[in-house]
């Protein structure tokens, strides 16, 4: 990529970056704690226990466990992976979080 392109991209996605502040929506940061509670929370709606005002009086969809078993080896892959790279407080929360989400999927699931 030459100068005026790199260029040309930084001006790209700081026009972008204004444009979202501009805009007033809250958005979280991108931590490793929000990517971990997304997926947690996905799974936790495809094991059938998020709670009703979570879909704002709609009906949640249905249960999946296969799918909730994906989400859960997903989580467990990435506590595999990024073993040795964390916190202390990213590992204990990946590492609750997957214990939870394994006894609700065992508990589901029997």
């Amino acid at each position: 990529m030459s100068e005026v392109d790199k260029t040309e991209a930084k001006r790209a996605a700081d026009a972008a970056d204004a444009a979202e502040a501009a805009s007033g929506e809250d958005t979280p940061l991108v931590t490793f704690t929000t990517l971990v509670l997304s997926m947690s929370t996905t799974a936790l709606v495809q094991l059938g226990d998020a709670p009703a005002e979570f879909f704002g009086g709609a009906e949640p969809p249905p249960q999946s466990l296969p799918m909730a078993k994906h989400s859960i080896d997903m989580l467990a892959l990435l506590e595999e992976k990024t073993a040795g790279n964390l916190t202390g407080e990213e590992e204990r929360l990946l590492s609750q979080v997957l214990h939870d989400l394994r006894l609700r999927y065992v508990a589901a699931s029997g």
